[in-house]
């Protein structure tokens, strides 16, 4: 079966109307059920739950029959907080048809983050498990206008999802909706400050579902074993049935291998979205244990930098004409460009490890970028910043249908991240970097992470690339001690195995990474070398390293060594 466009949706509800009419039986959601197993094993696999597009269509009518009925209006602000699953799936669209703006906060950002997001965001209800209505009732000051609550399972005072099973889904009548109107607020991860609430409008997912689809030809059929749940409404655009395993999304690196080799091998996937953390976990135990997943022909990993080495191993796990894919974007703005581990491993990846950056590749169709002149304060205007030419390092900025266009939760926001031209705009993704000769973009580390030292600017990205090349070296992180403009560069490392490693050893790796550093011109001014038992990552991706927390860390190690005498 041929994809179908999605130019004449303005709903992005209405996907899987679309999808249920061309493929009722096909399985939509496989989640592994509650309850059962956590870990997989021979002698008690993983059990799955499943409903079919048919199905998810009757059922999501089903819950916005009943929302509508329970008050629900078209731009109401409603915070869905349920696990990934069917329900989650289910609950998504439905909110959508019915114009909801719906809240994703990823309860893996943390506590007050988590609160934070959702007090800014000042939804008029929540749609969550009992949990989160515990919080909504801890939290009432902050949340006053939260009077729409449904409860996914049973609480209290609160109506029940499961009381709409029993309204006909023909009874659905949802209000007209245009691509323009609001349908979700997406938070970013808080990696670089405090998360942001980015507005997505229906045709930021209609247009996004179909980039992808068309960049990697994905066809309707396409299984997909998800470690990424947003990911998953992207699959029901595009007739791709996604399988949720059993594992924890917000600590993808602490994954059990076996879950995602027996979704793969069960429903014989074709296809894996997940963040680098979880393959670099799951590739190391295939190769250890000599597994192979020959029906995955394409891995799609995105978040951070994915290693060399993780895209090796995942090539040589999977189908022999399959690939690895490194997806770039930010919340704000995704997807803007791709490259691939044949790629990589052939030619970028060398240079990488040399202090090239990262390459990310070449931009999608519909996307254009420039690089601009690093500047931290706002630019009003395209004509108020300078172009730089191919091979100059500065600061990315991008346009395309797939650019969201304001944040909701703070406006200072926008004005640092927006540059209005003519009627459009250009996004500051706050990546710095440039352009090659073939017009590919080379990451070199975010913009609020640089040093700037006595002798220049450091980039993080191309510096801690340098470091990780070693051995024993997991991966780094560059931080800057002392004030901006008189910064002094230390690079923080994680070890392999640490705990195996001794004192003495310790030692010498230090000693050897301090000659690494004086080898190459990007780290010669690299002095101080630390070992961290555990660098801070976000919980989104856990490959996004909390250099902020960072800092402080060093400073007091370093002044415990009695290095640094005057911060």
């Amino acid at each position: 079966m041929d994809a179908w466009r999605l130019d004449d949706l303005n709903n992005v509800g209405h996907v899987v109307t679309e999808t249920a009419a061309r493929m009722p039986d096909a399985i939509a959601v496989a989640a592994a059920a509650k309850g059962g197993p956590k870990r997989s094993t021979p002698r008690s696999p993983i059990r799955y739950d499943e409903i079919s597009f048919g199905d998810l269509e009757a059922r999501t009518n089903r819950i916005a029959a009943g929302f509508i009925n329970a008050g629900l209006k078209k731009g109401d602000r409603i915070a869905l907080m349920v696990p990934p699953g069917i329900e989650f799936v289910a609950l998504v669209f439905a909110l959508f048809k019915c114009g909801a703006v719906i809240i994703l906060i990823d309860p893996g950002m943390g506590r007050r983050n988590m609160l934070h997001c959702l007090a800014s965001a000042d939804p008029v209800g929540i749609v969550g498990i009992p949990l989160a209505h515990v919080i909504r009732l801890l939290k009432r000051r902050t949340l006053p206008r939260c009077k729409k609550n449904f409860v996914v399972g049973d609480f209290w005072g609160v109506k029940k999802v499961s009381d709409f099973d029993t309204l006909s889904p023909d009874t659905f009548r949802g209000p007209d909706i245009d691509r323009q109107d609001a349908a979700a607020i997406i938070f970013t991860t808080g990696s670089t400050g405090p998360p942001k609430g980015v507005l997505y409008r229906h045709r930021t997912f209609i247009e996004q579902a179909q980039q992808i689809r068309d960049y990697f030809q994905i066809q309707p059929g396409t299984v997909d074993v998800s470690g990424f749940p947003l990911f998953a409404l992207f699959n029901t655009a595009m007739g791709t049935t996604t399988i949720f395993p059993e594992m924890d999304p917000t600590r993808p690196a602490n994954v059990h291998p076996p879950n995602i080799i027996d979704a793969v091998n069960r429903y014989r996937a074709d296809q894996s979205f997940g963040s680098p953390a979880l393959w670099n976990t799951v590739s190391k135990f295939c190769q250890q244990q000599h597994v192979k997943l020959p029906t995955i022909k394409r891995i799609l990993s995105a978040g951070a930098p994915v290693p060399t080495t993780v895209l090796s191993r995942i090539k040589n796990i999977i189908a022999v004409d399959g690939d690895a894919f490194t997806p770039y974007g930010a919340t704000e703005a995704l997807p803007v460009a791709c490259n691939s581990a044949s790629v990589v491993i052939e030619e970028t990846g060398a240079l990488t490890d040399r202090g090239r950056g990262t390459c990310v590749g070449t931009s999608f169709s519909t996307m254009q970028w420039k690089v601009i002149e690093i500047s931290d304060d706002p630019i009003p205007t395209i004509g108020d910043c300078r172009v730089l030419g191919a091979n100059k390092a500065g600061e990315l900025i991008v346009r395309g249908v797939t650019v969201t266009d304001q944040y909701v939760t703070s406006e200072a926001a926008n004005d640092l991240h927006k540059i209005k031209d003519g009627e459009g705009f250009w996004h500051r993704m706050g990546d710095l970097g440039y352009l090659d000769d073939q017009n590919r973009f080379w990451f070199c580390g975010r913009k609020s992470h640089r040093l700037q030292t006595q002798t220049g600017t450091m980039f993080t990205v191309t510096c801690e690339a340098i470091f990780n090349t070693h051995q024993d070296v997991y991966r780094s992180a560059l931080v800057g001690v002392r004030e901006k403009g008189r910064q002094t560069p230390v690079i923080i490392v994680e070890l392999l195995n640490a705990k195996n490693i001794s004192r003495n050893r310790k030692l010498a790796i230090i000693a050897e990474l301090k000659t690494l550093a004086q080898r190459h011109w990007q780290t010669d001014a690299i002095e101080d070398v630390l070992i961290h038992p555990e660098l801070p990552v976000d919980i989104r991706h856990n490959s996004k390293i909390f250099r902020e927390k960072l800092r402080p860390w060093a400073v007091k190690k370093l002044k415990a060594v009695k290095k640094l005498k005057v911060l």
